[in-house]
């Protein structure tokens, strides 16, 4: 679980890779893993509560110092470490201050938005996380995931967080991920 953070999996995977026989199986000790804070799971954005529950889960690391520690990764993960720090602060917040449900966002295009705030009966933010430093850097497919998922869901808040770029692009809020943690 800790070495496929920031990433999409089901049970039923989880099932295949440990070779348990049941899903239910999976499903406790996920659960475990849950209630000790170790890891949290975040949902697939739907309006239908039953494509919720069906859809891949994004698993993410509550502690990064396990991750250093235990998952196999390589040099490149930069850029999922920071979309587990994201994870992390925005359920901080959610737990502090009503910051409201977090799930993610993908359409059958492979489209993805890394963070969907809700709150209530809307959309608050569309929140997509990219290790970038400069606006060259950012790649297209970036840019149309988060305006289509906007589009869909009817939000105009889009926030593009980044290593160091601070900027707009097509209405795309960025701000580096520091000044973002300190907000």
């Amino acid at each position: 679980m800790v070495s496929s953070f920031s990433k999409e999996v089901t049970f039923r995977q989880l099932k295949h890779i440990t070779s348990i026989k049941n899903v239910s199986t999976i499903r406790k000790y996920v659960d475990y893993l849950e209630s000790a804070y170790l890891i949290f799971l975040v949902n697939r954005f739907s309006f239908k509560l039953k494509e919720q529950m069906k859809a891949p889960k994004k698993v993410y690391c509550i502690d990064a110092g396990i991750v250093n520690s235990v998952a196999f990764k390589f040099s490149g993960d930069m850029g999922r470490l920071m979309e587990n720090l994201v994870a992390v602060e925005l359920m901080r917040r959610n737990s502090y201050a009503g910051g409201g449900e977090i799930y993610y966002w993908k359409d059958h295009q492979q489209r993805e938005v890394d963070f969907v705030v809700k709150k209530g009966e809307s959309v608050e933010s569309l929140i997509q996380v990219s290790c970038v430093s400069s606006r060259i850097e950012i790649e297209e497919r970036e840019i149309k995931s988060i305006i289509k998922a906007s589009q869909e869901l009817r939000c105009k808040n889009m926030l593009l967080i980044t290593w160091d770029y601070q900027g707009e692009i097509n209405g795309i809020r960025c701000i580096p991920l520091w000044k973002w943690l300190l907000k």
